[in-house]
């Protein structure tokens, strides 16, 4: 399998192109026969199983190295994707370096300045944790 799995839009881009190429070259490819072609190009067995893991796969600008914005205690961060795990479909756990570092307590005599964070979100980039006045306790905005 590619590390990088291309979205669905991508991959049916790619088998249009494919079947585009094939015509011009004369020998004409079929719709379901370039998507296959696709699927096995990145290391699947058919295109029902390589359009699955498409689906259950975490959202765009979510994946490693990647850059993303949100909040982590009511407090914004930006940080990059150090890793990022299926818990269940359409839930992720992240682990997060953040730029710059943030102070997550509210006291005004004490201090817990976090420079990494991690935390599973679901399909809206929000943590079923909450904070005590009912905010996610992470989001993490969707691209």
């Amino acid at each position: 399998m590619s590390p990088q799995l291309p979205t669905a839009a991508q991959a049916k881009d790619q088998a249009r192109q494919m079947r585009t190429k094939a015509g011009r070259d004369g020998a004409p490819l079929g719709h379901a026969k370039s998507l296959e072609i696709v699927a096995h190009r990145h290391g699947f067995r058919d295109w029902n199983t390589m359009s699955a893991a498409i689906a259950n796969g975490p959202p765009h600008g979510w994946t490693v190295g990647s850059k993303v914005k949100g909040r982590f205690l009511s407090k914004p961060f930006t940080a990059h994707v150090v890793s990022v795990a299926n818990v269940k479909p359409q839930w992720f756990r992240l682990e997060l370096q953040l730029e710059e570092a943030i102070d997550v307590v509210n006291a005004d005599g004490f201090s817990n300045f976090r420079s990494r964070i991690s935390g599973v979100v679901g399909p809206k980039g929000h943590s079923m944790e909450r904070t005590s006045n009912g905010h996610a306790q992470l989001e993490v905005d969707l691209w």
